[in-house]
């Protein structure tokens, strides 16, 4: 395989890379994890990857590649997105400093919530432009690797945001008390709320 499809190792260690650095995704995995348990936070990973796999592949079918081309969906889909991100920081910060077992269950982001906000993402759907553009090459067998390309970065970007809430339930050593929890909340909702202002800016 790899002789007829010379940049898939490549592409292996930029979609580790892509996954493992910190972004809106990985704090409120990071989040998640600390506040209501590991297992709770499962669905939020495999959310956020699936999604993004199938924005890689939607992109590479071509079918994403006219909404990547217009300038005014690509402006609204990232306000959309930081207007989320800013609400769900503010969630983050404003919620109380309670045990694990007393957190509300309706307050998690969910499957479904994870996989909207890489939907609503430009930066992803720009990354899988990049990704189709250099990694998939052409020619006659220019699907099968894009169909590579969605599964690989679909079981990489798993175990990489599998770190960032094993050091969310990790954390909870530490958070014995009502504040150190309470500031760790607020830590976490600063730091959603900046890479959330940095995605407009960059």
């Amino acid at each position: 395989m790899l002789s007829s499809f010379p940049t898939f190792l490549p592409f292996m260690l930029f979609a580790f890379v892509a996954s493992i650095t910190p972004g809106p995704t990985n704090i409120l995995v990071l989040s998640n994890s600390a506040r209501y348990g590991l297992a709770a936070t499962l669905p939020i990973i495999f959310g956020a990857c699936a999604s993004a796999a199938l924005i890689v592949l939607l992109v590479g079918t071509g079918a994403g590649s006219t909404l990547v081309a217009v300038p005014g969906v690509q402006t609204a889909m990232q306000w959309i997105g930081v207007t989320w991100l800013s609400y769900l920081a503010w969630q983050i910060f404003m919620a109380p400093a309670a045990p694990l077992t007393a957190q509300r269950a309706e307050a998690r982001l969910g499957l479904v919530g994870a996989a909207s906000l890489q939907l609503i993402n430009p930066k992803t759907w720009m990354m899988a432009l990049a990704v189709v553009s250099v990694f998939a090459g052409g020619g006659e067998r220019r699907m099968l690797h894009v169909a590579w390309l969605s599964l690989t970065f679909f079981l990489i970007s798993l175990p990489c945001l599998g770190v960032w809430a094993l050091l969310g339930a990790g954390s909870t050593r530490w958070l014995r008390t009502v504040r150190s929890f309470q500031l760790f909340n607020r830590c976490m909702a600063a730091l959603l709320l900046i890479s959330a202002g940095l995605s407009v800016l960059v």
